[in-house]
This record gives structure tokens, sequence and C-alpha cells, in this order.
């Protein structure tokens, strides 16, 4: 399966992603900021980075913006986690580039459906 980055600020949710990703089999690097998820990025090369969008140091949008700077990672898709849904939102995130956006709350399967279908449709599963 695949190795995804999960940045995510509040431990809780980091922890049930985690576990819901590593139960799917996918092996899982897990970042607590914008600024970790850039630096572990870089280290890692995960097939896949999931990131929440506000984060503390640096927020996942600007983060992403960083990642779509640098060629050695650039080619990672991203994926947005967050509670706030409004279109403008949605839109900022696609703009720093991402390939999708999760709303939070989800259940765990919607979301291993969900990084199931997004690993697919980047050649990735």
């Amino acid at each position: 399966m695949a190795h995804i980055l999960v940045a995510e600020d509040e431990r809780d949710i980091r922890e049930l992603i985690n576990f819901t990703l590593m139960f799917a089999g996918h092996k899982v690097t897990q970042a607590s900021n914008g600024a970790e998820a850039l630096e572990l990025a870089l280290q890692v090369r995960p097939d896949l980075i999931m990131m929440d969008v506000r984060m503390p140091k640096m927020t996942g949008y600007e983060a992403c913006r960083q990642m779509k700077q640098n060629d050695d990672i650039r080619h990672i898709p991203v994926v947005f986690l967050s509670a706030k849904g409004q279109d403008e939102e949605v839109q900022t995130g696609i703009e720093a580039g991402a390939v999708a956006y999760i709303l939070k709350p989800f259940a765990p399967e919607e979301l291993t459906r969900r990084i199931g279908e997004i690993l697919a449709q980047n050649g990735l599963s």
C-alpha cells in the first residue's frame, strides 16, 4: 500500500487517522505542524500527504505552496483536511496545489474510501 504523511496538530485526530490508515494497510508518518510536514516530506518522500489547514508554525496552505515549489516533492499529491468546507476554503486549497479536500469530521470507512480513490486517481494504488 501507500506511504502517507499525515500532518495534523490535534493529537487525537492525528492518532485516529494514523490508526485508520494503518488498519487499511498503509505506512504512516506523522507531523504535528506544517513546518514539520515540509521537513518530513523532503526526508521520507511519501506517496501522499494529508494536511490539516489550520496548524501552528506553518499552515497547511503555506506548507503545500512550499512543497509545490520544490522539484523533489512537487509531484506528491496533497489532500487537505478541514472542518471548514466553504467554497472559498476549498478553492484556496486547490489553488495552493491540493488534489482533494476532505471535511472533518469523517467516518474512518469514509476516510479509507476517499484515500483509496485519491491514490487510484493519482496512479498510486
